[in-house]
Parts: C-alpha cells; structure tokens; sequence
C-alpha cells in the first residue's frame, strides 16, 4: 500500500487500522538507512528528522491528496512517530502530550463527516514542530486555513455538521446538557438534522467526547474557558432552532422565546437588545442610526450569518488558546520540521464558494510541487552542466493565474462585484467572468458551451477545468459568503457579551474601525501566498495519498479512479524524470564530509577543494563513470 519515487512516498488509503504503525514499527525505522526497509510514513518522517539534526535545517511534510484519501491519518501517524522517537525528558512529556492531543480537539471542532469521508478536514492546518539542539521536541505552532462556516447552518443530504454537536450530545454528562439547556437527541436541532445522518455507525461520538474532554486539561484549558467554550456551542444550536413569524406590518418577530433566554444566559447577553439584534438592522444615515425591522428572510439571514460569525471565531480562537499552551518560550535557536495536512480536491454534486477556494488551495500546492520538483529537479541538470533531455509535464501555473491573477482573476472580479456601488448579484458576477475570462481554456460557462457541453451547465453555473479534472461550480451564493458580513448591531451584542471567549473573538474597537474588512477569497489568497513563502524557505519531503475507493472500503481498488489520480497528481512524470536522472545528489563538502573515510587520500583530512577531494574517492571506491556525474 505504499511504495517510492525516488524520495516520494504514495501511499494508498486502506480504509482499516493496520499493524505496520506500531512502537515496534516505529523503532525498526529509526536512524535506518532511508532505502534500507520498505517504504513507509515513518522513514519519510525519520529521514527528515536525521537531515535536519545533522545540517541544521528546517524541514516539511506536504501530505497532498483528494479528499478521503488519508492525509489527515498520515499527519497523526507522523506526528505520533516523532513523540515515541525522539529523546525526551519529564518535562518535555507536557510538550509531547499537548502537541498529540491539540488534534482530537481542532478535528472535534473543525472536521466533519462528508459523503466522501467520514473525518473530513473541514480547515486547513500547518503545524510546525519546533527541536532543540538535541533533537527533542520542545514546541509548536498552527496555522489555520478557512474553516467551512457555512456547515455550522447548511449541510448537504448525507454530510453532518462538525463533530463537536454530535460529541456533546452523546457523551456530555446530564448536569452539563441540562446547564446547556439541550436535549440528547440530535433530531431535536434543526442545523443537526439537514443531512439526515446524525447517528453513523463507523463514528464512535461518546467515546471521542472522552478523548477531547481528557485533551482540555492537558492543553491547559480551565474550567472556566471550558463553561464558556460549550456555551458558545450550545449557542449555536439555539441559534439554528430560532423560528420567526411575520407581524401585521410584515416585519419579522420571533416566534418562540425560549431558545432565546438560553441564548442569553450562554452569551451573557442583554435578552432584549439580543431580540432586537435578530429582527432589525443597525442603519447609520448621516450622524444618525436608524433601526430598521427586518422581513422574515432577512431574520433567518441574520440569524445563520451569526451562528457561523460565533462558530468561525471562537475556532480561531481554539486554535490561538492551542498555541499559547504549544508555546515555547526559551529563546535559543531551534529548528522545525511543519507538517501540512489541508483539505483534498472536492468534486460534489453541487459545488460552491468553499470548494472553489478548496480547489485554488489545491491548485496552489500542486504548483509549489510541480515547482520544487519537476521543474527544480530539470533545472538542477542544466545549471550543474550534466547532459539532459527535458521531460515534458503539465505546469498548473495557467489555472492559478486564471484565479488570482490581479485585476484579471476570478477572485479580483469576485471582489470588485462584492465591492461596487449598485446592485451587484451573483449573476452580475456569472457575466464579468464571462466578459473578463470568457476566452480562458479552461473556463467554460453554459452561454460560451459548444452545444454538447451546454447540455451539463446550468445558467448560474461557471466550470473549471483543474489540474485534477473538470469541476463546475454554482455561482449562487459566492457574492454573500465573499463579502461574510455581520450587521452591526449583532456584533454590538457580541462585543458586550459577559462570556470572555466572545469577548476575545468580537473586539469592542472593531465597532470603531470604519474601514470594509478584506474579502473571504482574498483573506485565503493573502494566507495562502504567505503559507506558499513558508514552505519554500524549507527543504521538501512529499506524501501523496491515493483514495483507493469512492465507499470507502478496505481491500478494494478501483482501477478508474485510481489510474485517474495518478495521472493529475502527475506521478507519471514524477518517475520518468527520476527513472531518466541520478536518484541521488549531495554538495561536495557534504559527501566528502559524509564518506571521507573511505578512501586513504582523503581520510582523516583533504586539504584541496571539496570537488577534486570527492573526484579521488569516488575513482577509490571503483564507480563505473556512467553511474555518476559532477557537476559544477
């Protein structure tokens, strides 16, 4: 189920536990010989490890696939390979213990069970695992990408919201569900029930509410933070059961108080301001401000748009709480290895805002490795002078240009929409894209079709053609989730809430800053560019994981799908680019330092130049002049 390009690990998804990730696995591969066993997460993991300790550098994991192929597995694989293998001590077992549990916290709260997945990454992460001198880990850092808010109020036939609601109702004890004012029952919540899949039988709730619960209190949560934090989450459940029923005048009331007054007990929030919060809007006309009712649509709107506001933040906010508790402090020089686990290619049968920016994140990714391996790996040839005959792929940089690019992209034209005076709708923006970039190869929308093509287009759809394939995406919606606006008013309840976590999400001098926030797509393209810097100042090691199945069964492969991701994650051109060169290369001074001993010329010292002192050993050692090369 694994196997090697040259340094490249794929690994195939088994859909089962099997017994190759114990201690005892974990042990054999340590400090061995990166080709000396057969391929695995864990010789990837160690082989960045020794690299590091030795030439002091700091390292990468990029763990690419679509989504359920296992990148999230490979990560705590990983990660749980370094906490067994690397030296320790009494007080570095905190550090080691908080860096393995933050991850059944952020997946309790930021994954979700998908219909092509059950533990779906719903956000992206980038953990980095900081070492002392000695190669023991002493601390950590995540980073967060785009939490799919819209799953707090929305989720498709099949899918469930994120696993934290379904853990606290099945596993929180009856004094903390009463406290909270819920019922076990998940049918009882309407933005529990939309994906009519509360219960699945692979997904064990109580006994993952166990794990996170245990987590808390190693991560160095207090009683304190954890009230509040549940709070939060059963705020949102009482969000979502908030029903609203027309007034005479067609003004939008609530229908039922009681969910409510639990609002406001949970939030610490005025009950009556909170009311008024959720039916009108907040309007600033010249020095004055004018309440405006809304219509029942609008409430709902409302309603829903703070649900995910509250969800959103406090996510951030677990994330920061996390790396207070990762923190180290101690200011001597440390290397990291990071590793990045971030949500997989998505085709659904409706694809929307999210998946877009999932995909663009793919897309990215998929350059930075087209980057630093085919196209560094040829590159490497010529400037070392060693003949080559150049290997054609396919470089994905024209469909991240068709995204990005300024003024020109999908996103800038998003955003311009978004930001225009007048009224601007998601159809507006269907026919910028198509003024804008209706020539592009790989945009087609239903109007620019040829006639075979029109037949799977909708009028509000625009398609891609990715790296990955063709996805066609539903333009209803981006304008609204682009622009993730909040009415003031709400925030005003927010920022005065007495629960300190809101307090620390909804800033009161937010309410002063007058200027429009950035936009979601260019909030994610700025975090993306500044993760893409980070990865490029470190050296790469690379997973690709492959879905071996769409349901998800162990031992069965199907040989469509799995021939299909092996051609766009461009494996093929991986192997004829290592099949055609020298699988492995180091600087002068490296392997003369590395293999001197070897060779009496060079042994113990070689005091000419590092090139003619590797040029006398490796004639020594005997090596066939077609079997290596120098360069330069």
């Amino acid at each position: 189920l694994q196997t090697y390009i040259g340094s490249l690990l794929v690994s195939v998804n088994p859909y089962q536990e099997l017994d190759i990730y114990t201690v005892t696995q974990m042990k054999l591969y340590r400090g061995v010989n990166f080709f000396e066993l057969p391929p695995h997460l864990y010789a990837i993991a160690d082989n960045a490890y020794r690299v590091m300790c030795s030439e002091y550098n700091n390292h990468f994991i990029l763990i690419s696939g679509e989504s359920g192929a296992g990148k999230t597995e490979a990560s705590k694989k990983i990660l749980q390979y370094y906490a067994v293998t690397c030296p320790t001590t009494e007080q570095l077992q905190t550090v080691r213990d908080r860096l393995l549990l933050s991850n059944p916290v952020l997946e309790a709260f930021g994954n979700a069970k998908t219909l092509r997945n059950d533990n779906s990454s719903r956000f992206g992460k980038y953990m980095d695992i900081q070492f002392d001198f000695k190669g023991a880990p002493v601390g950590g850092h995540i980073l967060s990408y785009l939490i799919e808010k819209s799953r707090v109020v929305h989720q498709n036939h099949g899918e469930r919201n994120f696993h934290i609601f379904y853990q606290l109702l099945e596993g929180g004890d009856k004094d903390l569900l009463c406290w909270l004012g819920l019922e076990r029952n998940p049918q009882k919540y309407t933005y529990l029930i939309q994906g009519r899949c509360a219960k699945v039988f692979s997904i064990n709730d109580k006994n993952d509410w166990k794990i996170v619960r245990k987590a808390f209190s190693i991560i160095d949560f207090t009683e304190k933070d954890i009230e509040h934090l549940f709070g939060i989450v059963a705020s949102v459940l009482h969000l979502g059961n908030i029903q609203f029923e027309e007034d005479s005048n067609g003004h939008a009331i609530i229908r039922d108080g009681s969910q409510i007054k639990w609002i406001s007990k949970l939030l610490g929030a005025h009950l009556s301001i909170l009311q008024e919060a959720l039916t009108h809007r907040k309007i600033e006309a010249r020095s004055e401000e004018v309440l405006s009712p809304l219509n029942v649509d609008l409430a709902f709107y409302a309603r829903d748009a703070v649900a995910k506001a509250i969800y959103g933040r406090t996510f951030t906010w677990l994330v920061n709480k996390i790396n207070g508790s990762l923190a180290n402090k101690d200011s001597t020089q440390k290397t990291v290895i990071g590793l990045l686990d971030i949500y997989g290619f998505e085709v659904l049968d409706t694809n929307s805002f999210e998946q877009f920016c999932i995909n663009y994140c793919n897309e990215k990714l998929q350059q930075l490795l087209i980057e630093m391996t085919l196209k560094a790996e040829q590159e490497e040839y010529e400037l070392e002078g060693i003949e080559w005959e150049p290997i054609p792929y396919f470089n994905n940089k024209i469909i991240c240009d068709l995204v990005e690019q300024k003024h020109k992209g999908i996103i800038s034209i998003l955003d311009e929409e978004c930001l225009r005076p007048g009224e601007a709708t998601d159809l507006s923006f269907l026919e910028k894209l198509e003024e804008k970039v209706g020539d592009h190869a790989h945009f087609v929308t239903r109007k620019l079709a040829d006639q075979k093509t029109r037949k799977s287009i909708d009028w509000v759809d625009f398609r891609l053609l990715h790296y990955a394939g063709e996805v066609t995406y539903c333009a209803v919606g981006f304008l609204e989730k682009n622009n993730d606006l909040l009415y003031r008013n709400l925030k005003e309840v927010l920022c005065n809430s007495k629960n300190s976590i809101m307090r620390d999400c909804f800033l009161l001098s937010e309410l002063d800053n007058r200027r429009r926030p950035e936009t979601v797509a260019t909030q994610f393209k700025n975090s993306l560019t500044s993760l893409i810097e980070i990865l490029m100042s470190k050296e790469p090691s690379y997973i690709r994981c492959i879905k071996p199945n769409e349901n998800k069964e162990p031992g069965k492969f199907d040989d469509f799908l799995i021939r299909h991701q092996v051609k766009y994650l461009g494996l093929m051109e991986h192997l004829r680019v290592r099949r055609a060169g020298f699988a492995y290369r180091r600087k002068y001074e490296l392997f003369l330092q590395r293999y001197k001993c070897l060779c009496p010329a060079t042994w113990p010292h070689w005091h000419g130049p590092a090139a003619e002192g590797v040029e006398r050993l490796i004639k020594h050692i005997g090596y066939k002049p077609e079997e290596y090369k120098l360069g330069r």
